[in-house]
């Protein structure tokens, strides 16, 4: 079996399944990229739900992670245990019911959270700058909106 590439000018309905094929793999590949430029410790795919999870939205109780993350609130109570393990999470009273704990992530992981994104979003720019032409940045910028829809769809 034989693979074509595609040409940067038009793409016909039939060329979708190689375009589809070429975005995994890049895409792909430029995350392994982005995750090796720093440390960001030795996560389970739960556990990395659960962060990003955390730290967009905020505290939130363990049977709210476990519907975000759609899996049975048991499993998330495990997860949840192991990163409070780390010290990644804490769990404190949540203020309007004091049955319910909300896990948040904790001060010194989250410092370290941020430290970590900055490093990747630096080697980024980097290279951003050395591979790429003001007109290619450009374009990226145009690409990235397509990508973000694509994300969101």
């Amino acid at each position: 079996m034989t693979t074509r590439s595609l040409s940067p000018s038009a793409v016909s309905a039939t060329d979708l399944p190689v375009l589809a094929g070429e975005l995994r793999v890049a895409v792909g590949k430029l995350v392994r990229r982005v995750r090796g430029q720093a440390q960001a410790g030795d996560f389970t795919s739960s556990q990395k739900s659960v962060i990003v999870h955390l730290d967009r939205s905020g505290p939130a109780t363990v049977s709210g992670l476990a519907r975000a993350d759609a899996v049975k609130p048991q499993s998330m109570r495990i997860t949840v245990a192991g990163l409070e393990a780390l010290g990644v999470v804490e769990g404190k009273p949540d203020p309007d019911d004091g049955r319910k704990t909300l896990i948040g992530l904790t001060s010194t992981f989250r410092r370290k959270l941020h430290a970590s994104r900055a490093a990747k979003e630096d080697w980024l720019v980097q290279a951003l700058q050395a591979q790429l032409s003001v007109k290619e940045q450009a374009a990226l910028a145009d690409a990235v909106k397509l990508l973000q829809r694509l994300a969101d769809f």
